[in-house]
């Protein structure tokens, strides 16, 4: 079934147009979910509720860009607000531990297994994991994370630099990494704090 031909029967509300897009692009979608979330369970039920805003609001998307990146966006708000919902943003870690921690650039080696990487992110508390997924994997500015977890835009830099920190030391620390001294650069995937 061609893309436009699913969007068409997800817009006359098909049930097969509607259960063929979800199960093209739930694979994906869950993968996003599972970045945010703190277990399985959390992601399932994110992807259903993203889902459930894809059909309700179908009849939004304009054929400007991909459609795929037109779900993302959907999926990744719906985690975001689900995570407001719940309060689970403001769950972090002790500011003063995080204080100590010293960001290197360069201690991240630029090849390495995103299993890894990933499991290592979910490690991270939620507000960090959530500012680091949005800032260095989904691609948005400081300005437009502060706007969608209602902070401010110095707060979502630090967030961000604390937990770039933070995974160091976690990779470090399941040596996955090694000593700061031995690396040469950090993830091309992980921006500079701009």
């Amino acid at each position: 079934m061609s893309e436009d031909f699913l969007i068409l029967g997800c817009l006359q509300n098909d049930p097969s147009a509607q259960r063929e897009l979800y199960n093209r692009f739930s694979p994906k979608m869950l993968s996003v979910c599972f970045r945010f979330a703190q277990n399985r369970e959390d992601a399932e039920d994110m992807l259903q509720e993203g889902f459930i805003k894809v059909f309700t609001q179908i009849h939004t998307f304009q054929n400007k860009g991909a459609f795929e990146g037109w779900i993302r966006r959907i999926i990744v708000h719906t985690c975001i607000n689900l995570l407001k919902k719940h309060k689970k943003f403001n769950e972090s870690v002790d500011l003063s531990y995080a204080a100590t921690l010293l960001v290197r650039e360069e201690t991240i080696p630029a090849i390495m297994q995103a299993k890894q990487v990933v499991e290592c992110i979910r490690l991270l508390p939620i507000g960090y994991r959530t500012v680091l997924n949005l800032y260095a994997i989904e691609g948005y500015s400081h300005k437009e994370i502060a706007e969608m977890l209602d902070i401010e835009e110095s707060t979502s830099r630090s967030q961000y630099t604390r937990a770039k920190a933070m995974l160091e030391t976690i990779l470090i620390r399941k040596k996955i990494l090694e000593k700061p001294e031995n690396n040469a650069a950090w993830l091309a995937a992980f921006k500079t704090n701009k």
